[in-house]
Protein backbone atom coordinates (compact mmCIF):
# COMPACT_ATOMS: atom_id res chain seq x y z
CA UNK A 1 0.00 0.00 0.00
CA UNK A 2 2.63 2.34 0.60
CA UNK A 3 4.90 1.68 -2.05
CA UNK A 4 1.64 2.53 -4.49
CA UNK A 5 0.02 5.55 -2.69
CA UNK A 6 2.40 7.46 -0.51
CA UNK A 7 5.98 6.38 -2.16
CA UNK A 8 5.42 5.89 -5.19
CA UNK A 9 8.53 4.54 -7.17
CA UNK A 10 10.43 3.64 -3.85
CA UNK A 11 11.67 0.64 -3.26
CA UNK A 12 10.86 -1.96 -1.11
CA UNK A 13 14.45 -1.65 1.13
CA UNK A 14 13.37 2.47 1.43
CA UNK A 15 9.78 1.73 2.31
CA UNK A 16 10.67 -0.81 5.13
CA UNK A 17 13.41 1.95 6.71
CA UNK A 18 10.36 4.18 6.51
CA UNK A 19 8.43 1.80 8.40
CA UNK A 20 11.37 0.91 10.79
CA UNK A 21 11.47 4.32 11.47
CA UNK A 22 7.88 5.21 12.44
CA UNK A 23 7.93 2.07 14.51
CA UNK A 24 10.78 3.57 16.47
CA UNK A 25 9.03 6.96 17.22
CA UNK A 26 5.70 5.66 17.51
CA UNK A 27 4.41 7.43 13.98
CA UNK A 28 1.67 6.50 11.84
CA UNK A 29 3.01 5.95 8.69
CA UNK A 30 -0.15 6.25 6.66
CA UNK A 31 0.36 9.88 7.92
CA UNK A 32 3.42 10.58 6.00
CA UNK A 33 6.24 12.22 8.60
CA UNK A 34 8.93 11.44 6.52
CA UNK A 35 9.53 11.38 3.41
CA UNK A 36 12.21 8.96 0.65
CA UNK A 37 14.67 11.38 -0.83
CA UNK A 38 16.80 9.97 -3.57
CA UNK A 39 20.43 11.74 -2.99
CA UNK A 40 23.87 11.33 -3.65
CA UNK A 41 26.03 10.30 -0.59
CA UNK A 42 29.64 9.43 -0.13
CA UNK A 43 30.30 6.04 0.13
CA UNK A 44 32.84 5.88 2.06
CA UNK A 45 35.65 4.87 -0.71
CA UNK A 46 38.02 6.96 -2.51
CA UNK A 47 38.46 6.72 -6.07
CA UNK A 48 42.14 6.43 -7.70
CA UNK A 49 42.91 9.92 -7.48
CA UNK A 50 41.42 9.91 -3.50
CA UNK A 51 38.41 11.90 -4.28
CA UNK A 52 35.21 10.25 -2.45
CA UNK A 53 33.24 7.93 -4.67
CA UNK A 54 29.34 9.08 -4.71
CA UNK A 55 26.52 6.83 -4.66
CA UNK A 56 22.68 7.34 -5.07
CA UNK A 57 20.84 6.34 -1.92
CA UNK A 58 17.55 7.07 -0.35
CA UNK A 59 17.55 9.52 2.60
CA UNK A 60 14.86 9.68 5.11
CA UNK A 61 13.84 12.86 5.75
CA UNK A 62 12.01 14.57 8.25
CA UNK A 63 8.34 16.57 6.79
CA UNK A 64 7.11 19.67 8.31
CA UNK A 65 4.42 16.86 9.96
CA UNK A 66 6.89 15.49 11.97
CA UNK A 67 8.14 18.36 13.36
CA UNK A 68 4.77 19.61 14.23
CA UNK A 69 3.54 16.21 16.03
CA UNK A 70 7.49 16.56 17.84
CA UNK A 71 6.44 20.12 18.86
CA UNK A 72 2.73 18.76 20.28
CA UNK A 73 4.32 15.66 21.83
CA UNK A 74 6.12 17.85 24.53
CA UNK A 75 3.01 19.66 25.54
CA UNK A 76 4.67 23.18 25.58
CA UNK A 77 3.63 23.52 21.71
CA UNK A 78 1.77 27.15 22.09
CA UNK A 79 1.03 27.77 18.37
CA UNK A 80 2.18 29.25 15.44
CA UNK A 81 2.18 32.57 13.39
CA UNK A 82 0.51 32.84 10.03
CA UNK A 83 3.21 33.53 7.72
CA UNK A 84 4.66 36.95 6.83
CA UNK A 85 6.19 37.28 3.46
CA UNK A 86 8.93 39.77 1.99
CA UNK A 87 9.21 41.26 -1.03
CA UNK A 88 7.79 39.50 -4.23
CA UNK A 89 10.55 38.76 -6.75
CA UNK A 90 10.71 37.47 -10.44
CA UNK A 91 12.49 34.15 -11.62
CA UNK A 92 13.47 34.69 -15.33
CA UNK A 93 14.94 30.80 -16.08
CA UNK A 94 14.75 28.39 -19.14
CA UNK A 95 12.30 25.49 -18.76
CA UNK A 96 12.58 22.55 -20.17
CA UNK A 97 9.76 20.11 -21.42
CA UNK A 98 9.70 17.14 -23.53
CA UNK A 99 7.20 17.32 -27.05
CA UNK A 100 6.12 15.23 -29.89
CA UNK A 101 8.72 15.60 -32.93
CA UNK A 102 8.64 14.70 -36.10
CA UNK A 103 8.31 10.64 -36.36
CA UNK A 104 7.33 10.01 -33.04
CA UNK A 105 10.54 11.10 -31.49
CA UNK A 106 10.49 13.17 -28.01
CA UNK A 107 12.30 16.39 -28.55
CA UNK A 108 13.27 18.57 -25.40
CA UNK A 109 11.85 22.11 -26.00
CA UNK A 110 13.57 25.44 -24.23
CA UNK A 111 11.71 28.50 -23.63
CA UNK A 112 12.13 31.16 -21.80
CA UNK A 113 9.89 31.30 -18.96
CA UNK A 114 9.28 33.53 -15.54
CA UNK A 115 7.59 33.36 -11.97
CA UNK A 116 6.88 35.71 -9.14
CA UNK A 117 8.07 34.09 -5.39
CA UNK A 118 8.09 35.63 -2.04
CA UNK A 119 12.25 37.12 -1.54
CA UNK A 120 11.51 35.45 2.11
CA UNK A 121 9.38 34.11 4.55
CA UNK A 122 9.00 34.46 8.43
CA UNK A 123 7.50 32.54 10.67
CA UNK A 124 6.96 32.46 14.73
CA UNK A 125 6.49 30.02 16.53
CA UNK A 126 5.57 29.88 20.84
CA UNK A 127 6.30 27.61 23.31
CA UNK A 128 5.66 27.11 26.78
CA UNK A 129 8.92 27.76 28.66
CA UNK A 130 8.29 27.34 32.41
CA UNK A 131 4.39 28.14 31.51
CA UNK A 132 5.20 31.32 29.53
CA UNK A 133 4.94 31.39 25.71
CA UNK A 134 7.83 32.68 24.32
CA UNK A 135 8.75 33.19 20.35
CA UNK A 136 11.16 31.31 18.78
CA UNK A 137 11.01 33.27 15.09
CA UNK A 138 12.43 32.24 11.73
CA UNK A 139 13.10 34.20 8.11
CA UNK A 140 14.15 31.78 5.67
CA UNK A 141 15.19 33.24 1.92
CA UNK A 142 13.24 31.41 -0.95
CA UNK A 143 16.61 31.27 -3.20
CA UNK A 144 18.34 29.33 -0.33
CA UNK A 145 15.69 26.97 -0.32
CA UNK A 146 13.91 26.18 -3.30
CA UNK A 147 14.56 23.47 -5.35
CA UNK A 148 15.72 22.42 -8.71
CA UNK A 149 13.83 20.62 -11.13
CA UNK A 150 17.90 19.07 -12.15
CA UNK A 151 21.30 19.60 -11.41
CA UNK A 152 23.11 22.42 -12.67
CA UNK A 153 19.67 24.37 -13.44
CA UNK A 154 17.92 26.97 -11.68
CA UNK A 155 14.20 26.18 -12.87
CA UNK A 156 12.30 25.60 -9.63
CA UNK A 157 10.76 21.59 -9.64
CA UNK A 158 7.26 21.16 -10.09
CA UNK A 159 6.52 21.66 -6.61
CA UNK A 160 8.00 25.49 -6.24
CA UNK A 161 6.64 26.43 -8.98
CA UNK A 162 3.29 25.79 -8.73
CA UNK A 163 3.35 26.45 -4.20
CA UNK A 164 6.44 28.87 -4.64
CA UNK A 165 4.51 31.28 -1.14
CA UNK A 166 3.39 27.50 0.33
CA UNK A 167 6.84 26.02 0.02
CA UNK A 168 8.37 28.79 1.76
CA UNK A 169 6.27 29.28 3.96
CA UNK A 170 6.53 25.10 5.11
CA UNK A 171 10.44 25.52 5.65
CA UNK A 172 10.09 28.65 7.58
CA UNK A 173 7.65 26.79 9.80
CA UNK A 174 10.08 24.02 9.66
CA UNK A 175 13.01 26.11 11.08
CA UNK A 176 10.89 27.94 13.92
CA UNK A 177 9.85 24.48 14.98
CA UNK A 178 13.70 23.18 14.89
CA UNK A 179 14.74 26.30 16.85
CA UNK A 180 11.84 25.77 19.20
CA UNK A 181 11.95 22.28 20.78
CA UNK A 182 16.08 21.48 19.73
CA UNK A 183 15.40 18.60 21.44
CA UNK A 184 13.47 16.48 19.32
CA UNK A 185 12.94 19.05 16.37
CA UNK A 186 17.01 19.03 14.81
Amino acid sequence: VLQSSLYPGASVPSIKMVISYCKASNLDPMQKPVHIVPMKVSSGRKDDKGWDIKENRDVIMPGIGLYRIQGARTGEYAGVSTPVFGPTRTLEFTAESWEDGDGGRRVKRQTKASMDYPEWCEITVQRLVNGVPRDFPAREYWMENYATKSPGSVEPNQMWRKRPFGQIAKCAEAQALRKAFPEVGS
